[in-house]
């Protein structure tokens, strides 16, 4: 099949070729550019295999036509005539119980997640100033102005220690700094739940 697939194309370029040059040979400049030495070869099958025919190159399945701009709108948003698709009113807008601006429902508020992220910036900019960027094997506690490490000593001790100059915001809470994991239980028993 491979064979007949090649002997397919190469008849279709030789019309090609007696189609736009009919009595003579291509035009000296372009048979500069097409020329191509070819080596003495013995075996006819590998004249014709598929690979010195394509050589190196990657056959991709890419479109024809570029698709008109008539056409991707009809896509998107429908045809009047048959099916319309307009856009519709998002019924899933909250707002936010912090600041007050509107988000999706299931979605953080981006107000209230960019002052998370400007602190959080303003956190790592200050850590890599004093520790620099070597790699970091102990903890990192932050404290805000107004707080001392001698406060929780047990809590601080064997960790580093970075200050901001700077008051504590009022969402961050001193209960985001603890670990959320549970302490691993000694019992056996198991609880059921969601019996209900």
């Amino acid at each position: 099949m491979s064979r007949n697939f090649i002997i397919s194309i190469t008849n279709f370029f030789n019309n090609l070729e007696r189609l736009f040059l009919p009595n003579f040979g291509p035009p000296p400049s372009l048979a500069y550019l097409v020329h191509q030495q070819h080596s003495p070869r013995t075996n006819s099958s590998q004249k014709l295999s598929l690979k010195n025919l394509l050589g190196d190159g990657v056959l991709w399945a890419v479109p024809k036509h570029r698709r008109s701009v008539e056409k991707r709108l009809n896509r998107k948003f429908g045809y009047p005539e048959y099916v319309w698709k307009p856009l519709r009113e998002k019924k899933n807008l909250r707002p936010c119980q912090q600041c007050g601006h509107d988000h999706e429902l299931g979605v953080l508020c981006p107000h209230c997640y960019d002052k998370v992220r400007q602190e959080t910036q303003l956190m790592q900019d200050k850590i890599q100033s004093q520790l620099g960027l070597e790699p970091i094997e102990q903890e990192v506690i932050v404290l805000y102005a107004g707080e001392t490490a001698e406060q929780a000593t047990d809590a601080i001790s064997g960790k580093r220690i970075i200050e901001m100059k700077k008051p504590r915001p009022m969402w961050f809470t001193k209960n985001l700094l603890q670990k959320s994991t549970q302490q691993s239980s000694e019992t056996k028993e198991v609880k059921p739940s969601d019996l209900a």
